[in-house]
């Protein structure tokens, strides 16, 4: 027998398994409104603003777009997703370094769900963090950029493990860095066998078209 006179409390645990039931809320929400649901995360930097401004110039024409913005703080980025015509909506998240399911249902709720086929939600800028914490997507996107280099996957193994989906951006730089990419997709299938790699430039195009083509076909999918 014990004599210890304390209760020890595992607060992570307890944290994900309300964060997880609150993601079930969400998926229920998006699926009631017929609205595919994108996770996109990334390092800052990577060209997440960037990109989603080009995706968005190859899907509007098919569906309706809604995008969260989240930042700690700032308006920076809702306005130049407003600007390509989406819907967009800022996140702040007092400091935290990720969104939770709870945080994605609250802005959620302030969306017009009715009126979109397709909400992205541009995730805080980390690596680590966001990875942790299932939003109730449909969809997690992950970016990574040239120069953060090609050894990502292992230093950081859960985002690449719980991705479905992966861009490497800002392929046009790639002579200025040492960066292998047959390495990188090596390093990617040592945790992850099955999410598609694609290589990508928001400045030259490069695989835009692609990405675009990708995540069409989930959305026609799920119908």
């Amino acid at each position: 027998m014990s004599d210890r006179s304390f209760e020890i409390i595992e607060t992570k645990c307890n944290a994900l398994s309300d964060n997880n039931r609150i993601a079930e809320k969400v998926r229920e929400l998006t699926a009631k409104e017929h609205v595919y649901f994108i996770n996109l995360m990334a390092s800052p930097g990577a060209g997440k603003t960037t990109f989603l401004e080009k995706l968005i110039g190859e899907l509007s024409g098919e569906f309706r777009i809604g995008v969260m913005e989240a930042d700690a703080d700032g308006d920076t980025d809702a306005v130049r997703i407003a600007k390509t015509g989406a819907f967009a909506i800022q996140v702040h998240t007092g400091g935290s370094c990720h969104m939770d399911a709870e945080m994605t249902l609250q802005a959620l709720n302030r969306m017009p769900l009715h009126a979109l086929d397709l909400v992205i939600l541009e995730n805080v800028g980390n690596l680590v963090c966001p990875a942790e914490f299932d939003v109730g997507q449909d969809l997690r996107l992950t970016l990574l950029s040239i120069p953060e280099g090609d050894d990502k996957p292992l230093k950081y193994p859960l985002m690449f493990t719980v991705t479905d989906l992966i861009g490497v951006t800002k392929t046009d730089v790639r002579p200025a860095f040492d960066f292998d990419g047959e390495a990188f997709v090596k390093n990617v299938r040592l945790v992850n066998p099955s999410a598609p790699v694609l290589f990508l430039s928001s400045k030259t195009g490069e695989g835009i078209a692609e990405m675009a083509a990708a995540v069409r076909e989930r959305i026609r999918k799920k119908g």
